[in-house]
């Protein structure tokens, strides 16, 4: 017995504890079998790849040696060569990396290791899940480390995370493939409702008659870019069409505002449905008769399905958040935002602004898709529509090349709808027809992905910011030209361009409301 312990009788001899799985720590989630699987059936069966190529990537094996074989199976695939054990040894050759991944002898274990390909598919869904794991885990550890950042804002560092795992959960979604039938009598669902439906009208009515005859109604899983340079009535015209669409058919809007505030918004719908002008609405100057008006219709819009957010440079992953909960909630049909160009995409880094309206075009398409209901986004144009030359109301009549900043935006969008009024530009008659311009907006459906491309005149009501069908009836002292010859003797005057080149008008001008 030792010295120390017959010194101390109490003193027990400890034997050594065993090490457990747990005292080792955490090992990455990985499956090593199915990979050495995957890869053995890859080089077994030469049309396997294809199987497969959808659910992995490189990084989706956590072997280096493995990662190093699917990389040159995927050299080989891209030039549409076999893949089999040979070829693969021989590629991995002259890339230098055969010895990296193992060698051929280990090559040539992995194919006998396998019986058949059977069941392929789902060893690969199995790596392809350790690998987002892993991902989720790389991504919690980063986000927890800036969380002990004191400098870190932690505004920045939630949106990070949200893109992050956005990406990820992008990267992971699949749709399989479904055969034209089921494909068939979806379609056959909505021509009958389209048939059922007052004026065949098939998606959701603008309540502009003859802008509906073109689209048929703003049509499910839509991304529609409304488009016009600064004072040409934007907002005025969703705000009309938001009005129309839940006051007069009581279906479910929400409108996002990055720009005006709620109760900016609020006031120009009172001015819409009340027809009080701006000025009124803004001082409460109203006279009984207008208190009485006021009162009588704004019940019509209390009562409408209609839902605002005047969040300001909202991301596009909280949009797809709030937009996803007003759907499955609120039962929302459509949604509007105002504008494209002021939401951003953080948490993920772009080499420039352009790149980034891409990415938030993009996943305005794949939202409108995700949640089957038509998005509208409103648009700049670029300062060419100023810059062009030209008479009559061609002149300045905008086209597909001004849409601001990305041509992603006409890519992706389904319809791309132009906003133009002559009288802005002091262009008061047509010069084909002698047809007077005045207090009349013209919308260009310049893409039309689905149907047919034209343009149509709207009556614009400036003091009421409305947008309006030409042949509803209005107060005659409008249709003499009492209010818009006063707005055209200073149509000049209230035209200027700020320094990053946005037309804006001092009085009448969609960017500069009376309130």
């Amino acid at each position: 017995m030792p010295a120390s312990t017959a010194s101390n009788p109490r003193r027990k001899e400890t034997a050594p504890r065993k090490v457990g799985a747990n005292d080792m720590g955490k090992l990455p989630p990985q499956a090593l079998d199915m990979e050495e699987s995957v890869l053995g059936a890859l080089m077994l069966d030469k049309e396997a790849f294809s199987m497969v190529s959808d659910l992995l990537r490189v990084d989706s094996f956590y072997s280096d040696k493995h990662q190093r074989i699917f990389e040159a199976l995927v050299s080989l695939s891209v030039k549409d060569q076999p893949i089999d054990l040979l070829s693969v040894t021989d590629r991995l050759r002259s890339l230098g990396t055969l010895e990296e991944a193992g060698g051929a002898a280990y090559l040539s274990e992995l194919t006998r290791r396998v019986a058949s390909t059977a069941h392929l598919r789902y060893h690969a869904q199995v790596v392809a899940q350790k690998a987002t794991a892993r991902e989720l885990i790389r991504m919690a550890a980063e986000v927890e480390e800036k969380g002990y950042d004191d400098t870190q804002d932690v505004d920045e560092l939630l949106e990070e995370a949200e893109g992050k795992i956005f990406a990820i959960s992008q990267r992971n979604q699949k749709r399989d493939v479904v055969k034209i039938d089921s494909v068939l009598s979806a379609a056959f669902s909505r021509m009958h409702k389209a048939a059922e439906n007052k004026g065949n009208i098939s998606g959701i009515p603008s309540g502009f008659t003859l802008l509906d005859k073109i689209t048929s109604g703003w049509q499910k899983s839509d991304l529609i870019i409304i488009a016009a340079r600064p004072a040409m009535g934007k907002t005025a015209f969703v705000l009309s069409m938001a009005k129309n669409i839940a006051v007069n058919y009581h279906v479910p809007v929400a409108m996002f505002s990055l720009e005006m505030s709620n109760v900016q918004l609020a006031n120009r719908l009172i001015m819409n449905v009340c027809e009080i002008p701006g000025e009124k609405i803004k001082n409460g100057n109203l006279t009984q008769a207008e208190w009485a008006q006021l009162d009588n219709k704004v019940g019509e819009l209390s009562n409408a399905p209609l839902y605002l957010d005047d969040t300001p440079a909202m991301s596009i992953l909280e949009f797809r958040s709030k937009a996803r909960k007003l759907v499955r909630e609120k039962h929302v049909q459509i949604i509007i935002i105002d504008y494209l160009q002021l939401m951003n995409a953080n948490g993920v880094n772009f080499g420039s602004r352009e790149q980034e309206v891409s990415i938030i075009s993009r996943n305005l398409k794949a939202l409108a898709k995700e949640l089957d209901i038509p998005i509208i986004a409103l648009s700049q144009l670029n300062r060419s529509v100023e810059q062009r030359g030209g008479t009559g109301i061609a002149g300045k009549k905008p086209q597909l090349s001004d849409l601001r900043e990305s041509g992603a935006i006409e890519q992706d969008a389904d319809i791309v709808c132009f906003i133009h009024r002559p009288e802005y530009y002091g262009i008061t008659n047509d010069d084909k027809t002698s047809r007077s311009l005045i207090g009349l907006g013209q919308i260009i459906v310049a893409k039309h992905r689905n149907g047919a491309t034209d343009d149509i005149w709207l009556r614009f009501r400036a003091q009421y910011a409305k947008f309006q069908n030409e042949d509803d009836a209005i107060p005659s002292d409008e249709l003499n030209g009492v209010f818009h010859s006063r707005m055209n003797q200073t149509v000049e005057a209230n035209y200027v361009e700020t320094s990053d080149g946005a037309s804006v008008s001092g009085g009448f001008g969609e960017e500069a409301p009376p309130f």
